[in-house]
């Protein structure tokens, strides 16, 4: 469901997947080839929020943001079910496990992996190709090139299933 708030409706391009019962509102621009899924909040309403070409943000995300602090996420972001993304900046190339929250203020820089659960603390920068774990999360190495390669196909994946799912041969409301 997309929403005006004030003066600002949400920007989307139309290849964009929305799920149904997704919410999307305010100052939001979606680029080409994104999915925002299942139960996946987007509050634009004090400042902007972008996502970046074929990124998807899965089921029961919350993104939000401050006065001083928009969301951008940037190209070919897979950011896993349940994360709460607050305030933040996403490089392209970067893997947000489930569960993550990232705060106010953090930089993930491109090709990065945070793992499952990782709560990356207010105005953290992570360097790119970094994998991130833990509460408080720290750098723990840098990722290999094949793990890099592992991780595009994440994304790569969604813009299949998005593709699939705006099929009403292949997805339909039956109730």
């Amino acid at each position: 469901m997309l929403y005006r708030y004030l003066q600002f409706r949400p920007d989307i391009d139309k290849s964009v997947f929305i799920a149904p019962n997704a919410v999307v509102i305010g100052q939001v621009t979606i680029a080409s080839g994104a999915s925002i899924w299942f139960h996946t909040l987007i509050r634009g309403d004090i400042n902007t929020i972008e996502i970046g070409k074929n990124s998807n943000i899965q089921d029961g995300c919350t993104m939000h943001v401050t006065n001083e602090h928009p969301v951008k996420i940037e190209e070919r972001v897979t950011v896993g079910h349940n994360v709460i993304l607050h305030g933040c900046h996403v490089k392209s190339d970067c893997l947000i496990g489930m569960g993550s929250i990232l705060l106010d203020g953090v930089v993930i820089n491109e090709g990065c992996l945070v793992a499952a659960g990782s709560v990356i603390s207010p105005n953290t920068v992570v360097p790119a190709n970094s994998l991130v774990m833990g509460v408080p999360g720290k750098v723990v190495r840098t990722l290999s090139e094949s793990e890099r390669q592992r991780m595009s196909q994440n994304w790569k994946s969604y813009v299949e299933y998005s593709k699939s799912y705006q099929d009403a041969s292949v997805f339909e409301q039956i109730d």
